[in-house]
């Protein structure tokens, strides 16, 4: 299996919006002592920084483990080569992080289940890492990459995981414990984004539209819906064949959709954008429409002020002018 390039954080994650959402309740419900519970949930006196995880363990080992602690997964094999690079360099950052995080390794060929709900996710090639935040997994890294490298990309892996509220902030600056909770979060977006994540999509639907109804620059509805739109899409593409075939058939505008789409629920966001940027370059008529549109679709998933959705709106504009 080829492997894909070394990419930093920047999923697109189906499941991480409703994680963020009840993360956010929790820290308006719960004082700050509490709150700063899975930050220090690590204990440095036990050896569990990096455990071996099975097709029978990964529940226990990773998913429940994440509610207290980030975890992330090495999926590697013994014949892979840049695993061996960059397995000790992943343990080497565990221990120095002395249980901030946890590091799950998963022999991909003694682990068949796990080996291939990586290839469902769409990942060709390993190593791969991912980050599973509050039992949700979000793709982190493709392909081994020097130990700076790596350092740098869990340091903005965990300030982003903190921007999208996913984990708390640092205890610096935090309300005094017993301080009054912040305001209640729209029972109808937490219904709504509950909805999305267990793939009620009407509801989901129903209930983004029923906020943007209401205040047209809801971001996180247009957002939500945008995910709607793109969950239905993906149910009838085959993940793991669709960015081969689109990129043996250029000029197939429907092939290019899904496989924008693919790389969209994989996080590979800046490929999604330029595979579509490509095609409205190459295309006229309907079909440069239809490439345009989706972009634009893809745009409202993400925050307005992502960078690479402000790349790749300049990317647009040269395409179509």
């Amino acid at each position: 299996m080829p492997s894909r390039d070394f990419s930093l954080y920047g999923a697109v994650d189906l499941g991480a919006r409703q994680a963020a959402v009840k993360k956010r309740q929790e820290r308006q419900q719960a004082p700050a002592s509490a709150q700063a519970a899975p930050q220090a949930a690590g204990d440095p006196g036990s050896a569990a920084y990096v455990v071996d995880v099975t097709d029978q363990t990964f529940n226990t080992e990773v998913v429940e483990r994440s509610q207290a602690v980030p975890v992330l997964v090495d999926f590697w094999a013994e014949w892979c080569e840049p695993c061996k690079q960059l397995g000790p360099i992943l343990e080497k950052l565990a221990a120095e992080a002395a249980g901030r995080w946890v590091l799950a390794k998963v022999d991909i060929d003694a682990n068949p289940q796990l080996g291939a709900y990586m290839q469902q996710m769409g990942v060709r090639g390993i190593p791969f890492v991912a980050a599973v935040v509050g039992g949700q997994l979000l793709p982190f890294l493709n392909g081994a990459a020097p130990e700076p490298q790596v350092r740098q990309a869990i340091d903005q892996l965990f300030e982003a995981l903190r921007k999208e509220g996913l984990l708390a902030d640092e205890p610096e600056g935090e309300a005094a414990p017993g301080a009054p909770a912040g305001p209640a979060l729209d029972p109808v977006l937490i219904e709504a984004e509950e909805a999305l994540q267990t793939g009620d999509l009407a509801t989901a639907r129903d209930r983004f539209a029923a906020l943007l109804a209401a205040n047209p620059r809801d971001e996180q509805a247009r957002s939500g819906l945008g995910l709607v739109d793109l969950s239905e899409r993906i149910q009838d593409v085959d993940a793991t064949r669709a960015v081969a075939d689109a990129d043996a058939e250029p000029a197939n505008v429907a092939l290019q959709l899904a496989a924008a789409d693919v790389e969209m629920v994989g996080g590979q966001v800046e490929a999604a954008f330029d595979r579509l940027v490509a095609t409205v370059r190459r295309t006229a008529g309907d079909d440069r429409d239809e490439a345009r549109k989706r972009l634009l679709s893809l745009f409202d998933i993400m925050p307005g002020d992502d960078p690479r959705v402000t790349k790749a709106r300049r990317a647009l504009q040269s395409a179509l002018f």
